[in-house]
């Protein structure tokens, strides 16, 4: 009886040894990352306008020159890689866009919601091809119904289109841009999109996968280049708007007032930018003098520099952007 007791005691102790142990590790991962806001980095009147409406994304090239999505007339601007206005160029109401090196030559692949269409671009702007509705898929009654939130591309050249706003699949094509099959679909249970809204290729493990924004359903997916789904990544989140991946770490802006850092394991390195007060949260007319340095409001689009800093754009009426440097 006195060895069954001591022995239970031991098994006790050692189990809550391993919790603790546990619990640290996750405060460990938690702070794995670090972040400080770099107030005023990026120019306030690009071209001595203001940024204006951000209803997009942000991505960066090799030169580490950061390209903002804006709703205005001069559609996409470019910063240097200190913040500074360089040029801006079409087409506008680009919504997710991604940056991609093929052949030593770089190109902007985005999306067109309010356009009906998904475009190549070269960093001129200038048009390589467009992708309209895919009438033979039989999900779209006419153009106006294919309204695409981002698009990624695989190695073998397929082409995957979330159509978030319109059909809530997400769409295949081939490397010559003929569809193939379309997946998901609208519904709050796993396998199902409500506003399938980023997506981007995820190359950090074994075999490439997708990993898409369920944006309304608040969470974040694996899907593989099958269209099969594969496992939900992280949940209750507020509501994740876009995901770049660079090196180790998925950065995920969520338009409900935080920015997400997630690991190649998919447990959270970081989250910046925390907004408490929900009213500011999602809120696309919030008047500048509300904002604070380094709280997010409405996170749109993220990417994270070759030096591990991240660079935030906000669905905003005047246009938000922050930096958040990494804090070695």
């Amino acid at each position: 009886m006195h060895k069954f007791t001591y022995l239970t005691a031991a098994l006790i102790r050692c189990s809550l040894m391993l919790v603790v142990i546990g619990l640290a590790a996750t405060a460990t991962l938690a702070a794995e990352l670090k972040f400080s806001i770099a107030p005023n980095f990026f120019d306030q009147d690009p071209d001595r306008q203001p940024l204006g409406p951000c209803h997009g994304g942000v991505v960066l090239d090799q030169a580490g020159n950061i390209y903002v999505t804006t709703d205005t007339p001069r559609g996409i601007v470019v910063f240097s890689p200190k913040g500074k206005f360089l040029r801006a160029f079409g087409p506008t109401r680009i919504h997710g866009l991604e940056l991609r090196k093929e052949k030593g030559r770089e190109f902007i692949y985005g999306a067109r919601p309010s356009e009906h269409e998904v475009v190549k671009l070269t960093l001129d702007g200038e048009q390589v091809w467009a992708i309209h509705v895919p009438m033979e898929a039989g999900i779209h009654k006419n153009a106006d119904g294919f309204k695409p939130c981002a698009v990624t591309v695989a190695p073998d050249g397929s082409i995957f289109v979330a159509d978030g706003y319109g059909s809530n699949f997400v769409l295949k094509f081939d490397k010559d841009r003929k569809f193939v099959k379309a997946f998901g679909g609208p519904g709050a249970e796993e396998g199902k999109f409500n506003t399938c809204h980023g997506i981007a290729l995820d190359a950090r493990g074994r075999k490439p996968l997708l990993l898409v924004c369920n944006r309304n359903n608040n969470r974040v997916e694996h899907w593989d280049l099958d269209g099969n789904f594969v496992r939900v990544i992280q949940k209750d989140l507020r509501m994740p708007a876009a995901v770049h991946i660079r090196g180790d770490y998925a950065v995920f802006p969520e338009l409900q007032g935080r920015v997400t850092v997630l690991d190649k394991a998919g447990n959270i390195a970081a989250q910046v930018g925390d907004n408490p007060n929900e009213k500011q949260r999602a809120n696309f007319a919030l008047a500048q003098d509300q904002w604070s340095d380094g709280i997010c409001n409405s996170p749109h689009g993220a990417s994270m520099d070759k030096a591990g800093n991240l660079i935030v754009s906000e669905w905003s009426k005047f246009g938000h952007l922050h930096k958040f440097a990494r804090v070695k």
